[in-house]
């Protein structure tokens, strides 16, 4: 399968276009309702370990470009993959989600004109079986996923559409009727790649009060609150600066801040966040590659994560191919870049912490391959564990 278009370089172009949101109610978009949702990169609390990993094996999924979802058995210390079966019947399923039981896969499906969303049960050996049918999200080429905390609704965003939907979820975890779809209006100054909204991100805030919508198209963060039967309500929209794409964000776990990347202006943003009334306000935004880097460089920022303690915010380059690490200051106000690593492959699309924390995982897109690397829990720093994996095309790395 040929990639997501969103993970092809694009240049930026000049110009202002306009922004602005519409959600509608109806047949063809139902005005709808979320909670939250753990993202894979948080997808369940970090387990308590001991001085030394034990033999108990632990599963890596891996959501892919073209090989369907991929179980690995991941080595608790080192990070070590092994390969252990597959689920091939599922089209690009390129960002994965965990219930909040551990016992429910989530999984994008791009076989249709619609994306869809579906479900699997997680049985021995990491190995999964379909729960349910797929459930369309409404529009086209859907590439997030989240599940609210409380286990009720799956969130999704479809970047071909500029639209966000909400799923009921059944007792059993099984993706049921579609509650609400919100469909995004506005552009931004680059014609190739804001010609039109682009949802690239759905989440909560960490207490799952607020629904979020990050729009590489309109250059804004949307804030929803889920209301009655899964109906998502607009809030609020906090405006990037034009031209900037955010891509993806992720929340400190307990300061009022987030970070936002944006991958057309390779910057990362720090938000102030009022959890009382679900409002995001843009503050300073910094670099993602070090002073002194060649001005040359094509540089397009992806995924963002942030360790359990909310001291460290690490951040996907792809172009400059690493991961960079940075310092959370102020008590969450502010970044400070510490340095950059060689993500072990080419467009690193998707990063991961273990539930430990102790372990980092880089999704290769373009290069086939997973980095991995251990976590100095005092410093944050990253160490490369070993030989990068070699797999297909990945799209998302999900370790449980």
């Amino acid at each position: 399968m040929s990639p997501h278009p969103s993970e092809r370089p694009h240049r930026t172009g000049p110009g202002i276009g306009r922004r602005s949101f519409v959600g509608s109610l109806g047949a063809g978009v139902l005005g709808a309702a979320v909670l939250g949702g753990a993202s894979a990169a948080q997808a369940l609390p970090a387990p308590v370990t001991g001085g030394r990993a034990t033999a108990a094996p632990r599963y890596a999924f891996l959501g892919t470009y073209g090989s369907g979802i991929i179980t690995c058995a991941y080595d608790t210390a080192t990070g070590a993959l092994t390969r252990k079966s597959a689920f091939a019947a599922v089209t690009d399923p390129s960002f994965l989600a965990l219930a909040p039981s551990g016992k429910v896969l989530y999984a994008l499906d791009n076989a249709g004109r619609e994306g869809a969303v579906r479900a699997f049960t997680i049985g021995a050996g990491g190995r999964l079986a379909a729960l349910g049918r797929a459930q369309s999200t409404g529009g086209a080429n859907v590439t997030h996923l989240a599940v609210h905390p409380s286990g009720r609704y799956l969130l999704s965003a479809n970047y071909g559409a500029g639209s966000v939907a909400a799923h009921a979820l059944g007792g059993d975890g099984r993706v049921g009727a579609r509650t609400s779809l919100v469909q995004h209006v506005g552009s931004g100054p680059d014609p190739e790649r804001q010609e039109g909204p682009h949802a690239h991100q759905i989440l909560t805030d960490p207490k799952g009060a607020y629904v979020f919508a990050v729009d590489l198209g309109t250059d804004t963060v949307y804030t929803y609150r889920l209301g009655p039967g899964g109906a998502l309500r607009p809030v609020s929209e906090a405006r990037s600066v034009p031209g900037a794409g955010p891509r993806h964000m992720v929340f400190h776990p307990t300061a009022p801040y987030a970070y936002v990347a944006n991958e057309l202006n390779s910057t990362i943003t720090v938000c102030s966040y009022d959890p009382s009334t679900g409002v995001l306000t843009n503050g300073d935004s910094q670099p993602t590659l070090p002073d002194g880097t060649d001005p040359g460089t094509r540089n397009y920022p992806s995924e963002v994560t942030i360790s359990a303690d909310g001291r460290f915010v690490y951040l996907s380059n792809r172009g400059h191919e690493s991961i960079a690490r940075f310092a959370v200051t102020g008590g969450g106000a502010g970044l400070r870049l510490l340095d950059t690593v060689p993500c072990g492959g080419s467009w690193p699309r998707h990063i991961s912490l273990s539930p430990a924390g102790n372990l980092l995982f880089s999704g290769n897109q373009y290069g086939k391959t997973i980095g991995t690397f251990t976590v100095n829990k005092e410093t944050g720093a990253l160490t490369r564990s070993g030989p990068p994996f070699a797999t297909v095309s990945v799209g998302c790395v999900l370790p449980t």
